[in-house]
């Protein structure tokens, strides 16, 4: 073997193990999944093996499985908007700070280290009708009985912003990080404001930044299954519950396995408009 042939191949020797991981983890268990869609779920409680559209046809053309996914994708474009909202102003202030920077970051990276289901189950020892808010309201005099503050949008909305407002401002605060704060402090001496500084060149520069960050939270906030079960009622089920319920609770795994793929596909549609925008550079960056 020639050293060319030899040096063109140790790239790919190197990747093996990745790649193998990715085929064995991902794309054949996706596969699986794309066959399993087509199959048939017959009466007698057996996978009918063949080449069905049934589960596809009641997917696409069913008005309930359409109405939760748009209820889906609202919640989530929510919770990135107030993701975004809330998440900016915290990484402006930890980038811009003097000698706390890593103080900051570590009370940023404290949530990561506890369980999500207990984070989202805290919110009922804080929300629940005997719960610190309630009990509060009422000992102040406010309210004379307790509220009924759980298991509706808002709270599945609150615990989602909860669970994925550090994602938002790890990925913020990186591109701020890069930015030279000597460019603000050029505009300031050409007569700008400090505002005039922020919104006309530092807030653009992090814009790829803001929207790496509003893509993780929203692909998240639309995926997830958790908060919705703890948090939401019976009119609050998200996308995800229903892949759940029709694999786990209806044991259909053919109509489980379409939806998913249909939630797998709207959402690659959503990440193919960023990449062909912004890139994937930037969000590769905020996750590292």
């Amino acid at each position: 073997m020639s050293v060319e042939a030899r040096e063109a191949r140790q790239p790919w020797i190197l990747l093996s193990p990745a790649l193998g991981a990715v085929l064995f983890l991902l794309i054949i268990p996706l596969m699986f999944i794309v066959v399993y869609s087509f199959w048939l779920r017959s009466a007698m409680g057996a996978d009918q093996v063949g080449f069905f559209l049934d589960n596809w046809e009641k997917a696409l053309s069913d008005r309930f499985y359409r109405d939760i996914l748009l209820n889906t994708l609202k919640i989530a474009a929510i919770t990135t908007v107030i993701c975004g909202l809330m998440g900016y102003p915290a990484a402006y202030f930890i980038a811009r700070s003097k000698g706390n920077k890593m103080i900051l970051l570590l009370l940023l990276m404290l949530p990561f280290w506890i369980s999500y289901i207990i984070r989202t189950m805290s919110w009922i020892n804080i929300l629940g009708t005997s719960g610190a808010l309630n009990t509060l309201l009422m000992s102040l005099g406010i309210i004379g009985e307790p509220m009924q503050m759980l298991y509706n949008e808002a709270t599945v909305i609150l615990g989602l912003v909860h669970f994925l407002l550090p994602f938002m401002v790890l990925n913020v605060y990186v591109s701020l990080e890069g930015i030279d704060t000597n460019l603000e402090d050029a505009a300031t001496s050409l007569g700008a404001t400090r505002w005039e500084a922020f919104t006309q060149v530092t807030l653009p520069l992090s814009l790829p930044g803001l929207a790496a960050g509003g893509l993780l939270c929203f692909v998240l906030g639309a995926g997830t299954y958790i908060t919705p079960v703890i948090l939401g009622g019976p009119t609050d089920a998200m996308f995800a519950n229903l892949v759940f319920e029709a694999i786990i609770t209806q044991l259909n795994w053919p109509l489980g396995s379409a939806l998913s793929l249909l939630l797998l596909a709207v959402l690659g549609v959503l990440v193919g408009i960023y990449n062909r925008y912004l890139g994937m550079a930037q969000l590769a960056k905020g996750l590292g």
